[in-house]
């Protein structure tokens, strides 16, 4: 700059100490400045102060040169200082090149225009609010700046802000917001550290209320909580504790929707911090905000579900997620069955969206966010739509843990119970995987799919004219269900309508469609009926109706062109039949044989139960029909004798010395009332080899008593037995034929299967 240049009102001794490289010469400088302000406004002269602000701006703050810079902001300083109470009025003209200095590349000139603007600040006090944007934007780059000494000359600017801030009450809250929402989202440590240091002071300012704006800043405050200095992360920390307890205090005026999604993403954080903090503020949500939160549902399951599965590394995240799926699950209630938007399942672009994986992305802006259905203004509806999907999904992943599983059923069964309704219109999405489901390895797994598939079975919301009609034909001619007044049973119990299934009003149509899935599941995975079959079926006696499982299951085997699957079906349940405490009512039921019903279902029973001879026999035992049973055995020599079938024999003959035949062995003591049973007993003695099995019977008919002898005593013989009226109605005759039929079915297969076996041999 040209020192001999006319900058009126500054002298050219003014002019060149500015320009100076020393300070102590601009130091003088300044001093005569602020003289020749304070005359200025003595004399009320505006234009000559702007004059000399606008020359130290432009001609030397702003200069080319460095020194000449220095200068400049010394003399803007001088002129603050001078001005006082009346330096409001040039607030902008004096930050403006000050703040421009802020970016300069001189470390030193960086550090003289924070001093500078310290003096200005210092001198205007709460005049400086309406700047007070500017100011923030400039020192938050300062705060990251690298040279330690403008960093302190920002630090000391910075508390002298904040304590203007703090002791006035015109701070502008509206304005700045959007400036620190943008400034939030910073990388640089110090920047970081800078806006946390701001925003716990607003906190603590009681006439500015930051609460009601939280949903601009919440999303940069968590990403704040993942720094790696632990000094930042504890100021955040910090930051986030007081505006929870402001929520606790005040939680009427808090904007819980706007919140939602981004606690959703947050609580998908790889950072073990982030990701407990932001679930014990859903769980907070949950409780305060109530049904408020129901339309983000399916967001909040989709980062709720897998904490279930952590392990003990992760406890305080898993269960503090407990309480948020517990919570969330209160908020569902049966009204939410009463409200219906749309007649029919949503389109697919109607369904909410997933974006990433929760367990594998680490990008956490794009992580499982959930729009609401209702819009703003509008009544709390349930997303049932988004649920259902998210759990559908769950149990699909296979790398989903057993307790997140287990939890997805829980949600699954509630559901069904709070909203039958709507939720049938999913089943046919589900139904697949709950079938999948019952191949877990867990038992807990399958026990809680149980639930959810009797549950499906027997809710009256499934018994529709629709879900009828969206059954395959196939398996609707199958399981075609009878009118409920079939009157007493006809005569020739053997007649095909007794291959239907029963009417059982505590079932709907997917009943039987369950049915015939879970045997074409066993038959298709036979580790699964050998390793879980039998507790299966036993879960399902106590969930659902026992003799409608048995009848509808009978009734399906008899249609089974499998025949091999069919025997190893039949003896299974039959197993479970003669063992199961679970069955001891259909036990009863079956033993005496004295209603209509009991004689169908035996009926039922044995049609299917002929696919397997031994199992027929042991029928028989359990219902009584020894002389029926002595005619089987009869026609036992016709069959082929196998290995596996003595093996049945020889099973047969344990469960004789069971507790559940001890009202047979007890009648052995009646040899006339009872000569069948001995007959039927001494039949199979004959089929055995000898083995454990022939010395086990063997000695309990050597125990039969002589007739004889039971009649000492006796002026008259015992009246014989005759059989209830329904069974004498039973035609065996049929039966038994009926049991040639199947046997000479499973003959031709057996004889099919070796010649194939013959020729293919021959073959290589």
């Amino acid at each position: 700059m040209n020192a001999e240049r006319d900058l009126s009102p500054l002298t050219p001794n003014i002019v060149r100490a500015l320009n100076d490289k020393m300070y102590e010469k601009r130091k003088v400088a300044a001093l005569e400045i602020e003289k020749l302000v304070r005359e200025f406004v003595v004399q009320n002269n505006a234009a000559q102060i702007k004059h000399v602000i606008q020359i130290l701006s432009q001609e030397f703050a702003l200069s080319q040169h460095p020194h000449s810079r220095k200068g400049g902001l010394i003399g803007l300083a001088a002129c603050s200082i001078a001005l006082g109470k009346d330096s409001g009025q040039y607030l902008r003209e004096l930050i403006e090149p000050v703040l421009t200095c802020f970016n300069d590349a001189d470390s030193r000139l960086r550090y003289y225009a924070c001093e500078a603007l310290y003096n200005i600040v210092k001198v205007a006090r709460g005049a400086v609010l309406p700047h007070f944007n500017v100011l923030f934007d400039g020192l938050s780059k300062l705060a990251a700046d690298p040279d330690p000494n403008v960093k302190s000359g920002s630090e000391l600017l910075d508390r002298l802000l904040k304590d203007i801030v703090t002791e006035s009450n015109k701070f502008d809250l509206i304005g700045f917001v959007p400036l620190l929402r943008e400034r939030i989202y910073s990388n640089n440590q110090y920047a970081r550290q800078f806006i946390i240091s701001w925003i716990l002071v607003l906190e603590n300012v009681p006439d500015i209320h930051l609460l009601e704006y939280l949903p601009e800043i919440l999303d940069g405050l968590f990403q704040i909580l993942g720094d790696n200095s632990k000094e930042i992360r504890k100021m955040c920390e910090v930051s986030l504790g007081e505006f929870l307890k402001e929520i606790k205090k005040f939680p009427d005026s808090v904007k819980f929707a706007d919140m939602a999604n981004i606690l959703v993403i947050h609580c998908q954080s790889s950072d073990d911090l982030i990701q407990l903090t932001a679930m014990s503020w859903m769980r907070e949500f949950l409780q305060l905000a109530g049904r408020v939160m129901l339309p983000y549902s399916s967001g909040i399951l989709t980062a709720v579900l897998p904490c279930l599965s952590y392990d003990d590394r992760k406890k305080g995240i898993k269960e503090v997620a407990n309480v948020c799926n517990l919570s969330l699950m209160k908020l569902v209630t049966p009204e939410d069955d009463e409200s219906d938007d749309t007649s029919q399942l949503p389109s697919q672009e109607e369904l909410p969206s997933f974006h990433g994986t929760p367990d594998t992305d680490n990008d956490s802006s794009d992580l499982g966010v959930f729009a609401p259905r209702s819009s703003a203004g509008a009544a709390v509806t349930l997303n049932l739509d988004g649920i259902v999907q998210v759990l559908d999904r769950y149990l699909h992943e296979p790398s989903t843990g057993m307790m997140t599983r287990i939890c997805v059923l829980k949600w699954l069964y509630h559901l069904y119970i709070k909203t039958p309704r709507k939720m049938f219109r999913h089943t046919d999405l589900l139904f697949p995987i709950l079938l999948k489901t019952l191949s877990d390895e867990s038992d807990e797994v399958i026990l809680k799919d149980l639930e959810v598939l009797a549950e499906i079975a027997s809710s009256p919301a499934g018994q529709t004219d629709a879900a009828a009609a969206e059954e395959p034909a196939a398996v609707h001619t199958r399981l075609q269900v009878p009118s409920p007044a079939r009157g007493a049973l006809p005569a020739g119990c053997g007649a095909r309508t007794l291959e239907v299934s029963p009417s059982t009003p505590t079932m709907n149509s997917y009943f039987h469609r369950f049915m015939v899935n879970l045997l074409k599941r066993f038959s298709s995975e036979r580790k699964l009926l050998e390793t879980r079959g039998a507790f299966i079926i036993r879960q399902l006696c106590l969930l659902l109706n026992a003799e409608n499982i048995f009848h509808s299951m009978a009734d399906i085997l008899l249609r089974e062109e499998d025949l091999k699957f069919a025997s190893t079906m039949v003896q299974n349940l039959n197993s479970i039949l003669l063992t199961s405490s679970e069955l001891f009512q259909l036990r009863s039921q079956l033993k005496d044989l004295q209603t209509p019903e009991s004689c169908a279902l035996f009926c039922c029973l044995y049609r299917s139960w002929c696919h397997s001879p031994v199992a027929t026999v042991s029928l028989c035992f359990l219902t009584q029909n020894y002389r029926h049973a002595y005619h089987l055995i009869q026609k036992f020599g016709d069959l082929e004798v196998t290995v596996d079938f003595l093996t049945e024999v020889d099973k047969l003959v344990q469960l004789i010395e069971c507790p559940i035949f001890t009202y047979l062995r007890l009648q052995l003591l009646d040899v006339e009332n009872h000569p069948y049973l001995i007959r039927a007993l001494y039949g199979l003695l004959m089929l055995l080899p000898q083995s454990s099995a022939f010395q086990l019977l063997s000695h309990r008919l050597q125990c039969v008593p002589d007739p004889q002898l039971m009649r000492s005593g006796h002026t008259e013989p015992a009246p014989r037995c005759t059989p209830p009226s329904d069974t004498a109605r039973i035609d065996y005759m049929e039966l038994l034929q009926h049991f040639e039929r199947v046997q000479n079915k499973h003959l031709e297969v057996r004889h099919q299967r070796g010649g194939d076996i013959v020729d293919r041999r021959l073959g290589q």
